[in-house]
């Protein structure tokens, strides 16, 4: 007899949490590593921001098919693709010998990597209620952050020790061990072997009734109907551009402008990113928190996505060049609102869209991360290189108040 397996949704929530934190890792290494490969293979700060986008690039094209595929392959096969791929386009990062090579397997590691986005959602999706979705995905959120947290240690003792090549092939590495518990473990709830009649009654999902014949037009036409997508697909493309910024720019900005060694960045780092994932656990429990005292799941997400947009700018003191303990904690405390505003509008996209095309929707708003992330790299990079950061601080401070306004009257 099959042994069941009691909250099953939060075992799945755990691997969902630790392919993030592959995700992040893997994206990171060269974020980590860019002074070190800069210098290896005779690229300037531009040459940098083009690889960057290169993988912006990509990963944006693939959220706009990524979410597709994710709901026709179903949740388990389609993240097991979208990470075995990904897994091996990092760990052939290490064999790069020009900033050519090393921007196209970058922008094959985007092409994966935004799977992991798609698919995540549709399994919140399968396996929560909304007073838990915001919970579940500040969960799974978390391990991005924590991603970013332990890679620059990590990332540094392995570029230190082991040469940058080789920090970028054992990294490729965790994800196809990754593999072999998701497959055995991972089942839509109607279909699981292992799970409890209790948790089966409380899932939100039942096998799906037999759809009409749909083409992919139709799927397509369906999913771009949603006005609401295409407001939350903006207000991602301009608060994801934040977060970019401090996830590629700032370990450059601690050495570039602030004049840390590799170690040393390796050393402080981590808070910025520690307290990202408190922002996305605790922010993901806030929203939830007032569903359960009565609150509809909209406005109570809305309430914390604003009251993260109104702390947010405090970012820009950082154009200011205050004393290295001060930005750490301006840096630490934007990172702690952004996450909190991304794993609530990630549950506001599964609160009002269908199952049964809720990763295709995704897909789309989630488009609008990657062109973010890719139109403000190339200004970043200009800006950093005519001028400072400064600049670059100032403009990030407006942004998560700017897409409040446009998403504040979604319903």
């Amino acid at each position: 007899m099959t042994r069941r397996i009691p909250h099953l949704r939060w075992w799945i929530t755990a691997l969902l949490f630790l392919s993030t934190v592959i995700n992040y890792v893997d994206r990171q290494t060269l974020s980590i590593l860019a002074r070190t490969v800069q210098n290896d293979l005779g690229m300037s700060d531009l040459d940098y921001a083009h690889v960057v986008q290169a993988f912006l690039l990509a990963y944006t094209l693939a959220y706009l098919v990524a979410g597709r595929v994710t709901d026709l392959l179903g949740t388990r096969l389609s993240l097991a693709v979208f990470l075995g791929w990904w897994s091996l386009a990092n760990l052939l990062t290490g064999f790069a010998r020009s900033a050519l090579s090393l921007g196209v397997f970058r922008f094959l590691l985007g092409l994966g990597e935004a799977g992991n986005y798609t698919a995540a959602p549709k399994a919140v999706s399968e396996w929560f209620q909304p007073k838990e979705r915001a919970l579940a995905v500040g969960i799974y959120t978390a391990g991005a952050m924590v991603g970013a947290t332990i890679s620059p240690p990590l990332i540094s003792w392995l570029g230190g020790n082991f040469g940058w090549r080789m920090a970028f092939v054992a990294t490729g590495g965790l994800g196809l061990v990754w593999l072999i518990p998701w497959l055995w473990l991972y089942r839509e709830p109607w279909r699981h072997p292992r799970i409890t009649p209790e948790e089966a009654a409380s899932v939100p999902s039942r096998p799906p009734a037999p759809a009409a014949s749909r083409s992919e037009w139709q799927s397509w036409r369906e999913a771009a109907s949603y006005r609401e997508a295409w407001l939350l697909m903006s207000a991602r493309l301009l608060t994801d551009s934040v977060w970019y910024f401090y996830l590629f720019w700032f370990p450059k900005y601690l050495m570039d402008a602030r004049g840390l060694t590799l170690a040393e960045v390796g050393r402080i780092a981590w808070v910025v990113y520690l307290a990202a994932d408190l922002g996305s656990v605790i922010g993901g429990a806030l929203s939830g928190r007032l569903i359960r005292r009565g609150s509809a799941p909209v406005r109570a997400r809305l309430y914390v996505m604003g009251s993260a947009a109104l702390v947010a700018p405090l970012g820009g003191l950082l154009a200011l060049r205050p004393p290295l303990e001060i930005a750490l904690l301006l840096a630490a405390l934007v990172s702690f609102c952004h996450l909190t505003w991304q794993v609530t509008l990630t549950a506001l996209v599964v609160d009002i869209i269908p199952q049964r095309i809720v990763a295709t929707v995704f897909g789309l708003v989630a488009a609008g991360s990657g062109l973010g992330g890719f139109l403000s790299t190339d200004v970043i990079g200009r800006l950093v290189t005519a001028y400072s950061y400064a600049p670059v601080f100032a403009l990030m401070a407006i942004l998560h108040p700017s897409a409040f306004l446009l998403i504040r009257r979604i319903r």
